[in-house]
């Protein structure tokens, strides 16, 4: 293991094939903080394009790519459209939102393999147990929480969030496909711009944006927005919403 600029231990740096893109190669190394990482230090290395998982901390640094692109939401300046407003309204009365700290349940390790196959992105048609899940999700070396819907007893979708000083990280969000039809997928991305707006926070990152990734490109929807590239955040904003 080696250290890097940054006071990290790489603790996995390989080329795999690109979870994104077929035929491309990616490189993202594995780090591992020397210690929790504050508020503010969430802030700085969200800013930088660090991810997280588990924990982890990871950015892309592909031999022959650089499609990923960090986005993130610029909270302040987001007005909710029309559509928005109703996919709100719609689901605020249906679901319960419910905020605790990341667990491991079965219940949550059932609808992560369930959203994943429904979405195409099991690897080799495999489930993630409850080792894999802790490991990635409920394990953090940052302030993290979870926010969960629940239809009556039912938990139906799950959105995982890294909380800085002025930002918010979504780090990944499942759900039961039955209820794709009721854009909870978008629901979830809308409550957390509406978190960070009510409390301030400046931006909600999304990860990563490929626009050539049909899994990715709903991205763009949530403008405006900044990318981080060549090293410099660069705002997109589409016309107006309706």
């Amino acid at each position: 293991m080696t250290r890097t600029d940054f006071g990290d231990i790489v603790v996995y740096d390989r080329t795999e094939p690109c979870p994104y893109l077929d035929g491309e190669v990616a490189r993202m190394p594995m780090r591992m903080p020397l210690g929790r990482v504050s508020l503010r230090q969430t802030d700085w290395r969200l800013a930088a394009g660090h991810r997280r998982t588990g924990e982890f901390i990871y950015e892309t640094n592909c031999p022959s790519c650089n499609a990923c692109q960090p986005t993130r939401v610029v909270c302040k300046d987001y007005v909710f459209s029309k559509n928005a407003k109703r996919v709100l309204s719609k689901n605020d009365r249906k679901f319960d939102q419910k905020f605790s700290a990341p667990r491991g349940s079965q219940a949550r390790i059932d609808l992560f393999n369930l959203h994943r196959k429904s979405r195409g992105l099991s690897v080799n048609d495999s489930d993630i147990d409850r080792e894999g899940y802790e490991w990635g999700f409920v394990r953090s070396c940052m302030n993290s929480f979870e926010i969960g819907y629940w239809l009556d007893q039912r938990l139906v979708c799950v959105a995982l969030c890294d909380l800085g000083k002025t930002s918010l990280s979504a780090v990944y969000t499942f759900y039961d496909p039955e209820f794709a039809d009721s854009s909870i997928g978008t629901y979830s991305i809308l409550k957390q711009i509406q978190y960070c707006k009510e409390r301030g926070l400046e931006h909600l990152y999304l990860g990563y944006y490929v626009a050539e990734s049909p899994h990715m490109r709903y991205k763009a929807r949530f403008d405006p927005q900044e990318r981080l590239i060549d090293g410099h955040w660069q705002r997109f904003e589409r016309e107006a919403k309706k």
